[in-house]
């Protein structure tokens, strides 16, 4: 968790850093960083939710943009998180991200794809590959990064919508935006990124990779 409050100051999007968590643990990782630290609700049912939370408390009232970095996404590059703010910028209430699926992610069920229209605004999230000989040629499938830009004002407005229907199964928070009628823009990025941390392999994967990193700033 230290590593992501670092990754986040690091990407200089924000004015301010907040780290949201409904663990102590969690919480007390990130000491001695320069973000805020958040103890939130435990009846959350997803991330969203616990950004709402912080959301509408009055030291964050004053902001109209938040950007959500979801905990498991470490290696966030830049280019996502600006992706997903200049959604929001063009108008879109909620940006998201996508970059080109890579072959062993098609049938992946923890790579989670997202069609994307002409206008670049999503038309449907999943974890399963989506097939259809309607779409037009102006279609595309992307890798969905875990990175969400949102008017504050659909924040205000998140607790008080129930799941919809496959969120909580597909464990897709955003399919509760999407049954609301609420357009969300998706940037396109030009290449793969390093996947979320959704397995153990994932999670060892991660590790390696950090460890090349320490090892090259320490040569």
């Amino acid at each position: 968790m230290r590593w992501v409050a670092r990754r986040a100051l690091a990407l200089k999007v924000a004015n301010r850093v907040v780290v949201a968590a409904d663990d102590r643990s969690v919480l007390e990782a990130v000491s001695g960083t320069p973000v805020d630290a958040v103890l939130t609700d435990r009846r959350h049912q997803c991330g969203t939710d616990r950004v709402a939370e912080v959301a509408a408390r009055s030291e964050y009232r004053g902001f109209d943009v938040v950007l959500s970095i979801q905990a498991d996404q470490p290696f966030l590059p830049r280019e996502a998180a600006v992706g997903a703010l200049a959604r929001v910028e063009g108008g879109d209430p909620l940006g998201t991200a996508g970059a080109p699926l890579q072959r062993g992610d098609l049938l992946d069920h923890h790579r989670v794809k997202v069609v994307v229209d002409g206008q670049g605004r999503a038309l449907r999230f999943s974890r399963e590959l989506p097939a259809s000989v309607a779409w037009s040629c102006g279609i595309r499938v992307l890798h969905h990064i875990g990175v969400y830009a949102f008017r504050c004002s659909l924040l205000h407005r998140w607790l008080k919508w129930t799941p919809a229907p496959g969120e909580l199964s597909e464990g897709l928070e955003q399919l509760r935006a999407m049954h609301r009628g609420v357009a969300i823009g998706v940037g396109a990025l030009e290449e793969p990124v390093r996947p979320a941390i959704d397995t153990e392999s994932d999670l060892a994967e991660a590790e390696a990779f950090v460890g090349t990193l320490t090892q090259g700033m320490v040569s």
